[in-house]
């Protein structure tokens, strides 16, 4: 490992072995997809999606490392279609080679499009990394060709281990005998990413009186408060910035929501980003209640990735002054989270009988679809039947809130059920 105290803490204990890695078990963990095709020596073309310092660049760094494989690497946010086309060549001349795209996503379809052949002929194993939805920003036919691993934030306890272990392996930081007194502002301020922690600590060393050994809380609070407050897009100022500009739309003040959007404008913000997070806040914090604001959301994505800063930022605040006005409900949101939780509790229930589909003499005949009642033949449109699996009868998933719309909802799904939700 670099000694150097010049080298960020980050770099200088950066794994070079899925042993010394630390998060990301359900892919690096013994028996896990990781661990099986690098000790079988296979390589494949693949996208790592998840937040910043979860382990991405080092993955990549691995899998070239582990399978003796030359390892070249680029930046999507200053590199084209001339670099690429560059390393293609150099690959050709060792006969294969890993390349790594940091912020893949930022790459245009052309230049997508680039690493097609290459990859397609295997001259290049491509690994990708993205902090965005590959669905949205990656194309097709490149997809098709990447496995796309999804990578989580650590845990506190993987935090913590990350920060044992760094004080132990890590020459300089060994010598300063340091002791973590505090843990609950290191995790806090780390929000589960990796190299904001080394940073926290290197910061926080930074300050230490003379003689002085302890981490505290207040010492981990003051250095992060010292930091210069840039906006850092890939960094710990996206995350939080993005974080209040949510929060203050949820919270219908339009003055710190637009304040928040031109704070992000400013720093170069990627213009589909804050449009695709207003697409989802419209409905995880809207929804039914104003059904207008996932189309005003939906047309703004459309919108600005059609006409591109600087115009953009008139459409996105508009936009954002609607969302942050609008009556808000998160009835949609939490109907799907209990949803989910409840499929994940009781598992896969037998779909009931007059609900299931009868496309072959073979289903009738056991009855598929048998007793179901066709709404629009009754008055109104309805008829009272079991849609639920017969053990969750009567489960009530959704709870239309109290706004206008929503109640008219929920006088009406009362009406219609009587007793049988609890509406």
């Amino acid at each position: 490992m670099p000694q150097n105290s010049f080298v960020p803490l980050a770099e200088r204990i950066r794994p070079r072995s899925l042993s010394e890695f630390i998060g990301q078990q359900h892919l690096v963990g013994p028996g896990k997809l990781l661990e099986q095709f690098i000790s079988n020596g296979k390589a494949h073309s693949m996208i790592f999606w998840g937040p910043p310092g979860v382990g991405k660049t080092t993955l990549a760094q691995i899998v070239a490392q582990s399978l003796n494989l030359p390892f070249f690497t680029l930046s999507a946010i200053d590199s084209g279609i001339k670099e690429v086309r560059s390393v293609i060549e150099q690959a050709k001349k060792v006969r294969h080679a890993v390349l790594f795209i940091d912020e893949i996503h930022r790459f245009n379809k052309a230049q997508q499009d680039s690493l097609l052949g290459a990859v397609e002929k295997g001259i290049i194993t491509l690994i990708g990394a993205t902090t965005e939805n590959p669905s949205f920003e990656v194309i097709n036919a490149l997809l098709s060709r990447c496995q796309v691993y999804i990578l989580n934030p650590l845990s506190e306890d993987e935090l913590k281990t990350l920060t044992r272990q760094a004080i132990q392996a890590d020459p300089i930081l060994h010598q300063l005998e340091l002791n973590i007194k505090d843990w609950n502002a290191l995790l806090q301020f780390s929000d589960g990413d990796a190299r904001k922690l080394l940073n926290l600590i290197e910061l926080s060393i930074a300050m230490l009186p003379p003689n002085q050994h302890d981490i505290t809380d207040q010492l981990v609070i003051d250095a992060a408060q010292n930091k210069m407050a840039s906006y850092d897009k890939s960094g710990e100022q996206h995350y939080d910035i993005i974080s209040a500009f949510i929060k203050s739309i949820r919270g219908s003040d339009p003055n710190a929501a637009v304040y928040w959007l031109a704070r992000m404008i400013e720093g170069g913000e990627d213009v589909k980003f804050i449009a695709r997070r207003l697409v989802i806040l419209a409905s995880e914090d809207i929804g039914n209640a104003n059904p207008n604001a996932l189309l005003l959301a939906t047309t703004t994505f459309q919108a600005v990735d059609i006409i591109g800063f600087p115009e953009s930022r008139i459409i996105l605040a508009q936009c954002v002054i609607y969302l942050a006005t609008s009556i808000k409900s998160n009835s949609a949101y939490t109907a799907i989270n209990q949803a989910q939780a409840l499929v994940k509790k009781t598992g896969d229930l037998p779909v009931p009988l007059h609900l299931r589909n009868a496309p072959t003499s073979f289903m009738k005949k056991l009855d598929y679809g048998s007793g179901y009642q066709y709404a629009h033949e009754f008055t109104g449109n309805f008829v009272k039947q079991e849609y639920l699996p017969d053990t969750l009868s009567g489960t009530t998933l959704f709870h239309p809130s109290d706004n206008q719309n929503e109640a008219k909802i929920k006088a009406y799904l009362k009406q219609l059920w009587q007793e049988k939700y609890n509406y």
